[in-house]
């Protein structure tokens, strides 16, 4: 069988990073692998596998990080919960871009969303001790539920494949009746599916989250990303989903990392609704003086993390938000061009004989995003995964992110226009050696 990178080199390489069938590799493995065999064969690899951003930061974040240097803000501890610039803005950019009014108090900077969803759990973990677990709406960011088990929680899992609509809701009451269950948690688009919640889902669970008494942490990681809708006019509609027009038992995590290609510089927002910010929990008290969840979270939980977020970035992410809201910074339409990407790749992809595992949004189309997911016919998402690496193409099996169904995550940040014929060439080629 003729392969686009030497089978004897892949195989070797792969056995001596003792990687096996893959089912114990991370996805910093695959994308060791990757790097290995294009040094070893001198061909390039097309890196679908890292959900890392691919476009150039914003120049006003950039500045603005510059300006606050110069006026000498690396000399000063940022606040616990993050400057007043940072909290004003982001409270401004709730209101702007998803419609909901939210108080500058329950804006919490943190070093990116990661470090909010810890510190959400952690929260949740000492105040609602009779609660030791939390539920995922899968496939999702793995990293979440090694969280909760560092942490102590139970993490469990729903996959989102077999439940929507009423079914999802219906399922949802089921779990969340046992009285276990401190949070609730998905990303929205989701991480890798890209599936998005309808506002009648979102409706459901907010109301699940109050009849239950559950804590909703909705991760916004891919904000506006549906392209199917223009999210990009500040202060009027369609505004981003969410369950936040539902309850106020919920927290939202907005990163900088996708939506405005902030990654490097590890900053994000917790969002904690204003009920939820001051509802005092007695074992928060009695253990620690500060009862309110909202204030734990930044003047205990955050404080004993970090003790703040770098000083220069809150402002470079204030810059960026504030630019948004008034009118001056389009970061959707900057971010379009994964849209672009993802359309081009599943184009070739259908017409090779491989199919979406998770298909359609409830009859819609799925929207052409950061993510999408793909399988081939008569394989394991292990067995793809593993196959496509002779082919000089690096993706991520969905079953380490909780789904229960065969594939593989496509990330198209990285995929470069420039790669669109080769990427074409060697799916056809495996298309031609693998179909029956």
């Amino acid at each position: 069988m003729q392969t686009p990178l030497d089978y004897k080199i892949v195989t070797e390489t792969i056995d001596s990073m003792r990687l096996g069938d893959f089912s114990g590799a991370t996805i910093r493995d695959i994308a060791t692998l990757s790097k290995v065999l294009e040094q070893k064969t001198g061909q390039p690899f097309i890196h679908l596998e890292m959900g890392v951003p691919g476009l150039k930061p914003s120049q006003i974040g950039i500045e603005a990080e510059k300006k606050a240097l110069d006026e000498g803000c690396a000399a000063i501890y940022p606040p616990n919960a993050g400057i007043d610039r940072l909290k004003n803005a982001a409270s401004n950019f709730i209101k702007a871009y998803i419609g909901i009014d939210l108080k500058p108090q329950g804006c919490i900077a943190t070093v990116g969303s990661m470090q909010g969803t810890f510190a959400v759990f952690t929260t949740l973990h000492l105040a609602c001790p009779e609660k030791n677990t939390i539920l995922f709406i899968h496939p999702g960011f793995p990293v979440q539920t090694d969280q909760c088990k560092v942490i102590g929680l139970n993490p469990i899992g729903l996959d989102i494949h077999d439940y929507r609509g009423p079914k999802l809701i219906e399922k949802l009451d089921e779990l969340m009746s046992q009285g276990n269950i401190a949070g609730l948690v998905y990303s929205n688009p989701n991480n890798p599916s890209w599936v998005c919640f309808t506002d009648e889902e979102l409706k459901g669970i907010g109301q699940l989250a109050t009849k239950h008494d559950v804590i909703v942490l909705e991760d916004l990681a891919y904000f506006a990303m549906d392209f199917r809708r223009d999210l990009s006019h500040p202060f009027q509609p369609p505004y981003q989903a969410t369950v936040a027009r539902y309850t106020q038992n919920y927290v939202m995590t907005i990163s900088g990392s996708k939506a405005f290609s902030y990654a490097g510089q590890r900053i994000g927002v917790c969002c904690v609704s204003d009920g939820l910010y001051n509802r005092e929990y007695a074992p928060l008290k009695n253990l620690f003086g500060v009862g309110e969840f909202g204030r734990f979270l930044d003047a205990r939980v955050i404080y004993t993390l970090s003790s703040g977020c770098c000083h220069s970035v809150q402002h470079g992410m204030a810059a960026m938000m504030e630019a948004a809201c008034d009118g001056r910074f389009d970061f959707v339409s900057e971010v379009r061009e994964y849209g672009r990407r993802a359309a081009f790749m599943k184009k070739v992809l259908l017409e090779n004989g491989f199919y979406l595992v998770y298909d359609n949004d409830m009859g819609e189309p799925l929207a052409d995003g950061f993510y999408f997911t793909v399988q081939y016919p008569n394989m394991t998402d292990l067995e793809l995964t593993k196959e496509l690496m002779y082919y000089g193409i690096s993706v991520y099996p969905l079953d380490t992110m909780g789904s229960h169904e065969q594939g593989v995550r496509v990330c198209t940040s990285f995929f470069k226009p420039e790669q669109e014929p080769l990427f074409q060439e060697r799916i056809e080629l495996f298309h031609q050696n693998h179909k029956k």
